[in-house]
């Protein structure tokens, strides 16, 4: 934890004297309430982890193994694909050799994206239809669901295009300023 060797100078003050917590800083590379932090956000995970595994031990092991493996096998590649795909789209002209496309217009894409993701991987029996237990908890038909995270998908990819808008707007509203004033 804490910051490289080579910049530590930069972002720690230097130690004043020999004191135990300076020596703390120097070793470790943070201060000691990062550390202390650092352990009792430890122990509640333990401790969640213990209390969760209480009930069905071996399906809840499975269901994280399983959810690490799907994760790296196929999710991972997956969007990691499909970020690259959207860059090239967005590239302005082909990207060229070594150059990265201007990051910009692809968060307005990734960040939406994100959201409706997580908002699908969170709620997927409910969006999915497989509302059967969950009727008597929401008190809503089945068939909403898919409709309403369709809506909240199309919303958030509006509003970042609407931001995308207005920050293309005045990118070319300063460039014709500064062309006007060297004039």
């Amino acid at each position: 934890m804490g910051h490289p060797p080579h910049l530590r100078g930069a972002f720690v003050k230097p130690p004043t004297t020999g004191s135990a917590s300076s020596s703390l800083r120097r070793r470790y590379g943070a201060s000691p309430l990062h550390l202390l932090l650092v352990l009792v956000s430890f122990a509640l995970t333990c401790y969640a982890g213990l209390r969760l595994l209480d009930g069905d031990t071996l399906g809840v092991t499975l269901w994280f193994v399983g959810a690490a493996l799907l994760h790296d096998l196929v999710l991972l590649p997956l969007y990691t694909l499909t970020d690259l795909a959207a860059q090239r789209l967005l590239a302005r002209g082909g990207p060229a050799e070594g150059a990265r496309p201007p990051l910009t217009g692809i968060n307005h894409v990734r960040i939406p994206a994100f959201v409706s993701g997580m908002l699908l991987l969170v709620y997927w029996p409910l969006v999915l239809g497989q509302v059967g237990h969950y009727t008597s908890s929401t008190a809503l038909p089945a068939d909403v669901f898919l409709r309403r995270w369709l809506l909240i998908t199309a919303s958030l990819f509006a509003a970042s295009a609407a931001v995308l808008g207005v920050r293309v707007w005045r990118r070319s509203r300063d460039g014709r300023r500064a062309r006007g004033a060297g004039d």
